[in-house]
C-alpha cells in the first residue's frame, strides 16, 4: 500500500526532540517495511544522504510542498485531495483541518502520534497562542484519526482524559520511541567544545539540555544548584545549562546573577548535535527537573553513555527511567538539592545508576515503535 507521511518535521537546521522522532521513525518504518511504498510530504529536500543507510531509493516518493504559510491545512490538504495515499501517518499532533469533514476521513486513514498534552497539565508554562494551537491541533487529531500513537501510558492517559472524555478509547496506543543515538565526534571536536564553554579545565560539571522554558523549571534547579554550592567544599563544580531560549526564559540570568552563581553556572545557548554530544559525555551527572514531559529523550540519551541521572518523579519520567534515575519532587527545591548532592557524591550510588541505566535501554527500541505504527497503518488500512 502507499503510506503518505507528514515529514515537515524532518527537515531544518536545528531539531528538537519532536523532528528527531519524526525522523528516527520515518527511518524505521522505511527500514521494516520494504513491502510498502511511501510518500514523504515535505517542506525542502530531505538531505541526500537520508535514504542511503535503509537501501528504500526505490518505493520512497518525495512530495515538496513548497508554502511558507498554513502548510499542513492548505498545501498537505491540497496534496492530499490531489493524490490520496492509501494511509496517511502524522509523526506530530496535527492533520489539516479538512479532515473534520467526514467525506475526508473516509478517504484517507491515518495515524497520528501526539508527543504530550503539558499545555493542559501546566497551561502557564506555554504562550497562549501556542496553547490554543495545541490544543485545538491536539483535538482535531484525536477525532478524526484512526490510532493515535502515544508516546508514554501518562500521555496515553491524558489523551483519554482530556480529549476522550475520560471514557476507554481503544484507538489510543502506547509506542515508546527509540533513544536518540549522539553524534560520532573527533577530539579536536571535543577540545573546541570544552573550550568554546569554559570547561576545558576538567571541571566537574552536572548538565541539562533543552530549550530554556518554563516547562523544564530552571528557575528551580538554579535556586536548588545555590543551595548545593553553599553547602559544598569545592568552588570547581558548574551547572551547564544547554539550550536555546524560550519562552518565558529571560529572567535566569537574573536568577543566576542575584544568587551570585555567575562564576558556576554557565549558559551556552543553542548547542549544535556534536556540542551536546560532547557536553553528555563529559558530565559528571544529568540532572531533568522538568515539570513534564511526554517522553524524556535526555534521559535515555544520558543513559546511552554511562551518565548517571536524577529527574522528576512526574508525568512519564518514572516510566522512561524506570529504576536507573535517582527520583525528586520538581517543586521542592530542596529535594533537587540532596539530589545533587548524591549524585556528587554518593559514588556506590552513581555506579549503581550507571549500569542500571544500560540495562534500562533493552526495553526501547525504534524498529518496536515503527511496529506498532505500521500495525496501526493497517488497521487503518482494512476499515478502507
Amino acid at each position: 500500500m502507499w503510506i503518505g507521511i507528514d515529514a515537515s518535521r524532518a527537515t531544518g537546521a536545528r531539531l528538537t526532540g519532536t523532528e528527531r522522532y519524526s525522523r528516527e521513525i520515518i527511518a524505521a518504518l522505511l527500514s521494516i517495511a520494504p513491502q510498502h511504498c511511501f510518500r514523504l510530504y515535505l517542506r525542502e529536500a530531505l538531505d541526500r544522504d537520508f535514504l542511503l543507510p535503509h537501501h528504500r531509493s526505490d518505493g520512497v516518493q518525495p512530495v515538496i510542498i513548497s508554502r511558507r504559510r498554513l502548510w499542513t491545512h492548505l498545501g498537505l490538504a491540497r496534496e492530499l485531495a490531489a493524490r490520496p495515499p492509501d494511509a496517511l501517518f502524522v509523526p506530530a499532533h496535527v492533520l489539516p483541518m479538512s479532515f473534520i469533514r467526514s467525506s475526508a476521513r473516509r478517504r484517507i486513514h491515518t495515524v497520528v502520534t501526539v508527543h504530550d498534552v503539558g499545555y493542559r497539565r501546566f497551561p502557564d508554562a506555554h504562550p497562549p497562542v501556542q496553547r490554543l494551537y495545541l490544543d485545538l491541533g491536539t483535538w482535531l487529531s484525536v477525532r478524526c484519526a484512526d490510532v493515535v500513537i502515544a508516546d508514554s501510558e501518562v500521555t496515553r492517559r491524558d489523551v483519554i482524559h482530556f480529549y476522550g472524555g475520560g471514557r476507554a478509547d481503544d484507538r489510543v496506543v502506547v509506542a515508546h520511541p527509540g533513544p536518540l543515538l549522539l553524534a560520532e565526534v573527533q577530539e579536536d571536536e571535543v577540545r573546541r567544545a570544552l573550550t568554546k564553554f569554559g570547561l576545558d579545565g576538567g571541571q566537574p560539571y552536572v548538565l541539562h539540555v533543552g530549550t530554556l522554558q518554563p516547562r523544564k523549571n530552571l528557575r528551580r534547579l538554579i535556586q536548588a544548584w545555590a543551595r548545593f554550592v553553599a553547602r559544598s567544599d569545592s568552588s570547581e563544580m558548574r551547572l551547564v545549562l544547554a539550550g536555546g531560549r524560550g519562552w518565558g526564559s529571560e529572567d535566569l540570568h537574573a536568577e543566576v546573577e542575584a544568587a551570585g552563581l555567575q562564576a558556576s553556572v554557565v549558559f551556552t545557548g543553542y548547542v549544535s548535535e556534536a556540542e551536546k554530544a560532547v557536553l553528555l559525555r563529559h558530565a559528571r551527572a544529568y540532572v531533568f527537573p522538568s515539570l513534564y514531559e511526554g517522553f524524556g529523550f535526555p534521559v535515555l540519551e544520558a543513559q546511552l553513555v554511562g551518565v548517571p541521572v536524577a529527574c522528576s518523579n512526574t508525568s512519564s519520567l518514572p516510566e522512561v527511567a524506570g529504576e536507573a534515575a535517582l527520583l525528586f519532587d520538581p517543586l521542592d527545591v530542596e529535594a533537587i538539592a540532596r539530589a545533587l548532592e548524591t549524585l556528587f557524591g554518593d559514588e556506590g550510588l552513581r555506579a549503581r545508576l550507571i549500569e542500571a541505566g544500560r540495562r534500562n535501554l533493552a526495553r526501547f527500541s525504534w524498529d518496536a515503535c515503527a511496529r506498532t505504527v505500521l500495525e496501526g497503518l493497517a488497521v487503518a488500512q482494512c476499515k478502507a
